[in-house]
This record gives structure tokens, C-alpha cells and sequence, in this order.
């Protein structure tokens, strides 16, 4: 699936409102519904079609019962051996957890995992791209959990979960990455380490905010650059949310509740994208041409953040993801290195 179905356009997200809904009670139920403790899911048998698969043989065969992001009550083992991950939100999580799965997906917008992570996946078989499994890849990984992350294809549900009756859906449409980290937290069974790693990226972020000095509370403009223009990040976006998480806010004209981009702006409306500080994303070698095509024109160069100095490029496969804990380790290291020292 290409990385731009991800990133929901505004008629898409108000259509998607009810599902979102849906997805964040049933994660929410997910995130309160189990101790933590593999005592607290009932004990049956492995499902043949797990077997088939080599899955379902983790731990003592017990399983738990849990909700996925659709609200779709799913058993899944009481403690998982064998984790496939289907995006690299899902991936950043289990890796957060100190999970390493058996097969993971490229990156968004890459045809390798996101360069952030790549050291934590040596050797980890790709099983292939952002939400586009090769089937006889998932069988060879003998998974006995997937974690399917924003999939929306029902056929390749279906098809996932014939190798494993254990395939969850991690995130719905306008759920944050907290909310989905808690989620896949309570599907491994590690809801209190779930807890814990949000508990701690929270504190880092309030004291990371605190110490940047002449920058703090600074105004900062989140941008991807697309092909066919820039498009800036509204405020519950996971780049966004970590900004705010730090106490720096947003420029008036990106002062917008939501978790999705906005339309790419014409060069006529580029005076959206200005703030205190302007920091540049993109995804693709298309948008990158595009951004150094429009950095040679007036209306570009007469943003104030451009005329200060104040541009700062980053790591789009990070920055314009779902997000997860490692990738927003990332970006408070991004803001306190640009914002720190000045």
C-alpha cells in the first residue's frame, strides 16, 4: 500500500469519525481489560491453523483474549514467541517493549526498514513493504502473532488470519501513538511496560522542553514536502503532539486539531508553513526535487523562519509516521539539537 493512503485527507478523516471512534474505546478497553499477567487470559488449545502455520506454539499454550483497534475480540498467546509486524509503528513498538520480532515490513515510503531502527533488526527477515505482506514470506516466519497496524484490506486480513487466527488491527484511523503503543502493549502482554515507557518519553519530553532556553514555547512549523507542495501537520499529528508534549506550540495558521496533513498548499499560500521555526520533512526523491526546486524562489525565501535561519530537514520515514516511542525519542533529539543552543 502506498505511504500516501496512510496520511488521511480531511474528507477522509471526517468520514472516518465513527470507525475512529470505535477504535479508540475498543483500545482503550484493550489497555484497561488485562493485568499484564498471561494468569489473567483463559487457557485453550492452540488453533489448527496457527499449527499449520508453526504459529500458537509459544509459552504454554494459554491464551488471552483482547480487543483490536476495530473493537474485533481476537485470542491471541498468552505470552508471543514469534511477532510479525506489519508496519513500522507496530515494529518501533514491539522494539520498545523489548520484543524482536521474527519478520517486519519496509519502511514508509522505503524499500528497506526505516534507517532509525535498522540496527535494532539485524537480521530480522523482510516478509515486505508498509502493509503489503508477501504471504509465502509471513507462512516462512511462522508467526504466532501479527500485528497488522492500520490494514484496511479485508482479503489480506483474511489471508493473514488463516496463518494465524492471531492478526490484529493496532490502529484506527485517528488514534494516536500512545493509544495504539498502549494497545499493542496489552496484545504481548506488557500493558505495566506500556505504561512505563509513556510514563518516562513524557517525562523526557517536559524536561527536554524545559531546557531550550531562548527557544521554549517557540512556534514550530511541522512540514512534508510533497511533489505537489508542502503540507503542514495538524496538532494531535505524532511529530506534533511531541512538540506540544515539550511546551512549544504551533503557528497560528497550523493551530488545528486533528491527526492528519493538510491539503499540499499552492506558492500563493506558502505563508502557512512560517513559524519561528520551520522544520522539513520529506518522503520520497520526487519530493525531495520539489522542495529544492521551491527553495530558490521568493516566496519560499521570504518566510521569516528561512530569513532567521531557522530551517531545520528531518527525517520524514520518522517525522511523518503514526509514531512510537523509539521514533519519538528521535524527534525531541531533533528539537532539542535545532532549538537547544540558541
Amino acid at each position: 500500500m502506498p505511504f500516501a493512503r496512510r496520511l488521511l485527507s480531511p474528507v477522509r478523516r471526517r468520514a472516518a469519525q465513527a470507525l475512529a471512534v470505535t477504535g479508540a474505546a475498543a483500545l482503550l478497553l484493550t489497555g484497561c481489560g488485562s493485568s499484564g499477567s498471561s494468569s489473567s487470559g483463559s487457557s485453550t488449545a492452540a488453533s489448527p491453523a496457527a499449527d499449520a502455520a508453526g504459529g500458537g506454539k509459544g509459552g504454554s499454550g494459554d491464551k488471552r483474549t483482547v480487543k483490536d483497534a476495530t473493537g474485533k475480540a481476537v485470542e491471541v498467546p498468552a505470552e508471543p514467541k514469534r511477532i510479525v509486524t506489519l508496519t513500522q509503528e507496530d515494529l518501533d513498538a514491539v522494539l520498545a517493549l523489548g520484543v524482536k520480532p521474527v519478520g517486519i515490513t519496509n519502511g514508509q515510503g522505503l524499500a528497506e526498514p526505516p534507517a532509525y531502527l535498522k540496527d535494532k533488526v539485524q537480521g530480522v527477515p523482510v516478509v515486505g513493504n508498509l502493509l503489503q505482506p508477501v504471504m509465502d514470506k509471513v507462512i516462512a516466519a511462522k508467526p504466532d502473532l501479527i500485528l497488522a497496524g492500520d490494514m484496511q484490506d479485508e482479503q489480506v486480513l483474511k489471508q493473514l488470519r488463516e496463518i494465524t487466527p492471531a492478526t490484529l488491527v493496532t490502529m484506527a484511523p485517528t488514534d494516536d501513538w500512545k493509544l495504539a503503543f498502549r494497545g499493542i502493549g496489552n496484545a504481548v502482554n506488557k500493558l505495566d511496560q506500556a505504561n512505563r515507557v509513556i510514563g518516562d518519553y513524557e517525562a523526557k519530553a517536559a524536561k527536554a522542553g524545559g531546557e531550550l532556553s531562548r527557544n521554549k514555547g517557540a512556534a514550530v512549523s511541522i512540514v512534508r514536502w510533497n511533489p505537489t507542495g508542502p503540507s503542514w501537520m495538524e496538532k494531535k499529528q505524532f511529530a506534533s503532539g511531541v512538540a506540544l508534549d515539550m511546551g512549544l506550540t504551533r503557528p497560528a495558521a497550523q493551530d488545528k486539531d486533528g491527526n492528519a496533513h493538510s491539503p499540499a498548499l499552492s506558492l500563493e499560500k506558502l505563508g502557512e508553513i512560517d513559524g519561528d521555526w520551520l522544520f522539513l520533512s520529506t518522503l520520497t526523491d520526487d519530493g525531495k526535487a520539489a522542495l529544492k526546486d521551491v527553495q530558490s524562489k521568493p516566496a519560499y525565501q521570504e518566510l521569516g523562519a528561512v530569513k532567521n535561519n531557522h530551517t531545520v530537514t528531518v527525517d520524514g520515514s520518522v517525522w511523518s509516521t503514526r509514531g512510537g516511542p523509539l521514533a519519538a525519542d528521535v524527534v525531541i533529539g531533533d528539537f532539542s539539537k535545532a532549538l537547544g543552543g540558541n
